[in-house]
C-alpha cells in the first residue's frame, strides 16, 4: 500500500467481511437450532477477534498502524500471553513472523521522511479507525463470549 491509510483499509475488509459472515452463520444456526453452524459461528468470531491482535502481521497490527506504529509494542505482550495460555504452532510461527516489525516498532521514528509520508495521515481520520477497530473487536469479544457459553 502507498501509505497508512489504504493499508488499514484494506486490512480492515477481512476481519468485516468474516464478521458479517460469522453473524450470518450465527443467525442460521439460530433459527435452526443447529449446534454445528452455532460452532461454525463460534470459529468465525473468535478467528477474526484473534486477527484483530494489535501486531504485525495480523489485520489488526495493520490496522492499528494507522494510529502509530508503536501500538504494535502493546500487541506483543497479548501475543505472548496467547502463546503461553494456549501454545500453538500457528502462534509460534506468527510471533517469529512478529518480531522484525516490533523491532522496526521499538526504532520508530516519526520524523523519518518515509515514515513521515508513509503515515501522514489527518488527526480524524486516525480517530475513525481507532472507534472503528475497537468497535468491531468489542462486538467480537462479546459475540465469541456468548456463543462460547450456548455451545456449553
Amino acid at each position: 500500500p502507498v501509505n497508512a491509510e489504504t493499508e488499514a483499509y484494506i486490512a480492515f475488509a477481512g476481519p468485516f467481511i468474516g464478521t458479517v459472515a460469522s453473524f450470518g452463520c450465527y443467525f442460521y444456526a439460530r433459527e435452526t437450532d443447529s449446534n454445528l453452524w452455532l460452532a461454525v459461528s463460534y470459529s468465525g468470531f473468535f478467528l477474526n477477534f484473534f486477527n484483530l491482535l494489535p501486531v504485525s502481521p495480523l489485520d489488526g497490527g495493520r490496522i492499528t498502524a494507522i494510529i502509530t506504529p508503536r501500538i504494535w509494542l502493546l500487541g506483543a505482550p497479548l501475543m505472548l500471553a496467547m502463546l503461553f495460555y494456549s501454545p500453538s504452532p500457528a502462534l509460534i510461527i506468527i510471533t517469529v513472523v512478529a518480531i522484525p516489525q516490533l523491532i522496526a516498532a521499538w526504532k520508530y521514528d516519526p520524523a523519518a521522511p518515509e515514515n513521515a509520508r508513509y503515515y501522514n495521515t489527518p488527526a480524524i481520520v486516525r480517530l475513525e479507525y481507532a472507534a472503528m477497530y475497537l468497535g468491531l473487536a468489542v462486538l467480537l469479544a462479546i459475540m465469541t463470549h456468548k456463543v462460547h457459553e450456548m455451545l456449553g
